[in-house]
């Protein structure tokens, strides 16, 4: 998110493009591309995501007016009140402060890649989708990180499998286990 610009967010087609990231690194922050090819990747977003965008870049908008000369023109989605980019490790700061004062489990701001995964696949959402929403590389490192996570979708896939296959001995007129 330290990365993202304001180029790279299509409002009008519900996505955004991942072109490049923000680290830090040896105290300086760096900007390159991201660490793999698959990570260079297109990023549908829903309406309600659409909407919160359009309403924080209005915002935005309307700090750039009011700090007149003073506003640092980035570029970039997420900024401080003048306009420059978040630093990363402010980000990271941030969100360590957020999660302690919530008095939820402590998690790293990484973590939440797990949290759209895991509900994406929960809807069912096809394995190779959240490949491509995460910028894995491979479908393996997906399907060994995340599959696991979710037990009902286990079940639910077991139930499905006999339904099916219940289903199919029905249409034969041939009784299973008897």
């Amino acid at each position: 998110m330290a990365g993202l610009r304001w180029t790279d967010v299509d409002l009008q087609a519900a996505k955004l493009t991942v072109t490049q990231q923000r680290v830090h690194a040896d105290g300086h922050v760096v900007v390159g591309p991201p660490k793999s090819a698959a990570s260079c990747r297109v990023v549908a977003l829903d309406a309600e995501t659409v909407r919160i965008l359009t309403r924080h870049r209005e915002r935005q908008e309307e700090l750039s007016a009011r700090a007149g000369t003073r506003w640092r023109e980035s570029g970039y989605v997420f900024t401080t009140a003048d306009g420059a980019p978040l630093r990363p490790d402010y980000l990271t700061g941030r969100f360590r402060l957020l999660v302690t004062a919530s008095g939820q489990p402590p998690i790293r701001l990484h973590d939440l890649r797990h949290g759209a995964a895991t509900p994406a696949l929960a809807a069912r959402t096809d394995l190779k989708v959240v490949q491509a929403m995460l910028g894995h590389a491979s479908i393996v490192l997906t399907a060994d990180t995340y599959v696991s996570v979710l037990p009902e979708v286990a079940h639910q896939a077991a139930r499905e499998t006999a339904r099916l296959v219940l289903n199919a001995a029905s249409a034969l007129r041939r009784p299973l286990g008897g």
